[in-house]
């Protein structure tokens, strides 16, 4: 079966499609300054984009990891998340509190779709 990698880097790339599946690269906001809210919100329409660009979208999403800084924010995240996901096709999630790469992310998502 055929690998396609989308967004590669030297590192790592955002996603990465085998078979029927994509696995997806941990999602962080471009703008820290914002809330938990703001980076939620900009780190679901990355992973809109990304699951687009594979031609799949959020109602194939089969499992979400969420981390976040500060458990505290679960409720404020959950908001956002709530206004976004599918009803419908809500995949499997965990979500765990958990100290992030740098301090000013507050939330990072990770998820695995059907292609």
């Amino acid at each position: 079966m055929q690998i396609t990698r989308f967004q590669r880097g030297a590192r790592m790339s955002q996603l990465v499609v085998y078979g029927n599946f994509g696995f997806m690269a941990g999602q962080v906001a471009d703008d820290t300054a914002l809330d938990v809210k703001g980076q939620t919100a900009q780190i679901l329409a990355k992973i809109d984009k990304l699951l687009a660009e594979a031609g799949s979208d959020k109602t194939k999403i089969l499992s979400a990891t969420i981390w976040l800084a500060e458990y505290k924010s679960f409720g404020a995240m959950n908001e956002v998340w709530d206004a976004w996901v599918s009803k419908e096709d809500a995949p499997a999630r965990v979500c765990v509190e958990s100290k992030l790469a740098f301090p000013q992310y507050t939330v990072e998502i990770a998820v695995i779709a059907a292609v």
